[in-house]
């Protein structure tokens, strides 16, 4: 999980030279050299860019009614009235873009025997021997965990938002059951922003997740050095498609 170095990055070069760069955007070399792959397209950045700055208004106005001394936070929507009537529409607004983003990520965070595996290894994961291994796919364990993580925490914030948004829903639940869902509401609230800060500290800590988050391309050899499953289908995938009939 460090920057990519040293021979990773010679294999995953020296692989790439070999192929057809239907899989990424052409460099400026050779025609027959993948100088870039293609890891998020447009509509995958858009769709995670508005989910994040939804996150973003939805935490802030959450936090401002959460405590008194955060209420100062209610200024920016406006005041108090206004902060209470935003949140939930700002929370639901994020819910939806983040069911757009994980039905285009669903099939490739299911946990497979490899990603236990890697799990085991943490010790390896932590000091950055990813030669020790388990080649990873598109997401390492880390990151299908986390996505899950957050598909039930905002299911459990979408669930007990709509039992306490007084305006249209928390009379028609006896107030026991109000007193339990605002709970439930906070602690999944919490747990989805610590997650997230994980989140942008992996994305900082991995050298190109970020570029790759924002221009959408990563290079070979940090493909090879962190995702080596999914490099390797990608090249299969660009051979297949350059092969004659």
């Amino acid at each position: 999980m460090s920057n990519t170095t040293g021979s990773g990055a010679t294999a995953a070069s020296d692989a790439s030279g070999a192929h057809g760069n239907s899989t990424g955007e052409a460099g400026h070399g050779s025609p027959h050299r993948l100088d870039t792959l293609v890891r998020y397209s447009v509509n995958d950045r858009t769709n995670h860019w508005l989910t994040a700055i939804a996150f973003v208004l939805a935490a802030l106005s959450g936090l401002a009614m959460f405590h008194p001394a955060l209420f100062g936070l209610s200024s920016l929507f406006g005041g108090g009235p206004w902060n209470r009537i935003l949140h939930p529409f700002l929370g639901l607004f994020m819910v939806l873009a983040f069911v757009l983003l994980a039905s285009r990520f669903w099939s490739h965070n299911a946990m497979q025997p490899r990603d236990w595996q890697w799990m085991r290894q943490i010790r390896d994961v932590a000091v950055n021997r990813e030669d020790r291994l388990p080649e990873v796919g598109k997401y390492n364990a880390g990151q299908k965990l986390l996505f899950w993580v957050l598909v039930i925490c905002l299911a459990g914030l979408l669930l007990t938002g709509f039992v306490i948004w007084r305006a249209y829903f928390t009379a028609y639940f006896p107030i026991d059951v109000v007193r339990i869902a605002s709970v439930v509401h906070a602690v999944c609230a919490l747990v989805l922003i610590c997650s997230i800060i994980v989140h942008i500290y992996a994305a900082i800590w991995v050298k190109g997740s970020v570029h790759a988050m924002v221009r959408g391309t990563v290079t070979p050899g940090w493909a090879w050095k962190h995702h080596r499953a999914w490099y390797r289908e990608m090249i299969h995938a660009a051979n297949s498609r350059s092969r004659p009939d």
